[in-house]
């Protein structure tokens, strides 16, 4: 029994090791993918990058970088911007952050379509302990609808887009959201933090099952995203396939069944879920694929589902139709 017990301790611990490993992979990156049109990205023309709060971060103990979490913006060319926003959430594990596959070259991405882009640093690591990177994706949401005057955006075309670890957090934003933080720090926090519409890559929906007979695989993950004691009901109420309700935006989820990280079926779970809340979802499953693909990359079938995403954006009016001889994608 102990040594049953302890052969899954590992085997969660590899995991757990994996996927720290691939989020420090992921960030190194500096690969540039194609767009779902076969076209090269273009490169951004415009990138400013903004601190969630002119003072000391809630919750944090220091004013280094680490403990500030930033927006950095990635507008489109001149004359292309459409009114709609996304806010970008890479993934890493909560140890480290994507910024390049899952930050930079979606933001390229929505940029050259006319979408303004931001790429969003929240805490991770010792420094950005659960809950502290939800406060940040929730602060995001609101600084950018609160200057959405100044961003030249619709207000009511905001997004969130999340990459396995960033689509837990942007898929909690959703489903926490409110019209206003229970305590307003300022005027950006009294208005609302719920995305116009969600897309996750890969999100990490759910945990690891309460083991009947002991809670070694809750205290596993419970202590290293949490840190201090192995709290399981408290590491539970971090999982958002629980939370999902009606007021939930139109999501589009993209997933693969060779995903060892996050199986596909966590994601389909949380798709069932929306659907019976009525909420307007699209999920698609790759047969290929690893864990941290990003836009797809080299992939030629995974490579596809930025066009797929593309249509979906454009039925919902969150894109134009493209007009003849127009040269953008």
């Amino acid at each position: 029994m102990w040594l049953e017990g302890a052969v899954n301790r590992l085997k969660l611990l590899a995991i757990i090791i994996a996927a720290l490993a691939l989020g420090f992979a992921l960030h190194a990156s500096a690969s540039v993918a194609a767009d779902g049109d076969g076209g090269a990205l273009a490169p951004p023309p415009e990138t400013e990058t903004f601190r969630l709060w002119d003072g000391r971060a809630p919750g944090a103990t220091g004013d280094d970088a680490a403990q500030s979490p930033t927006l950095r913006i990635v507008r489109p060319p001149d004359g292309w911007a459409n009114g709609t926003a996304i806010i970008i959430a890479p993934g890493g594990a909560y140890a480290s952050l994507a910024v390049a596959q899952e930050g930079s070259e979606p933001a390229s991405w929505f940029a050259a379509r006319g979408v303004t882009a931001f790429v969003l640093t929240y805490r991770v690591g010792k420094a950005g302990r659960l809950p502290l990177p939800l406060l940040d994706g929730a602060r995001a949401m609101r600084f950018v609808r609160a200057k959405a005057g100044e961003f030249g955006i619709d207000p009511a075309r905001i997004g969130m887009l999340g990459f396995s670890a960033g689509g837990h957090l942007a898929a909690t934003t959703a489903a926490e959201a409110s019209d206003a933080a229970a305590e307003p720090a300022d005027d950006i926090d009294k208005v609302s933090d719920r995305p116009d519409f969600l897309i996750l890559a890969y999100p990490w929906v759910e945990g690891p099952k309460l083991n009947p007979k002991g809670n070694s695989d809750y205290c596993m993950y419970s202590q290293f995203l949490l840190g201090g004691p192995c709290e399981p009901a408290a590491y539970a109420g971090y999982l958002p396939t629980g939370k999902v309700g009606p007021g939930m935006p139109p999501t589009f989820l993209f997933s693969t069944d060779e995903d060892t990280i996050v199986p596909a079926d966590s994601v389909v779970r949380f798709y069932t879920e929306l659907h019976a809340n009525g909420v307007p979802a699209e999920l698609h499953i790759f047969e290929k694929g690893q864990h941290g693909s990003g836009l797809g990359g080299s992939n030629p079938s995974l490579s596809q589902w930025p066009q797929l995403l593309q249509e979906w954006l454009r039925s919902h009016g969150l894109l134009p139709d493209p007009e003849p001889g127009d040269s953008r994608p």
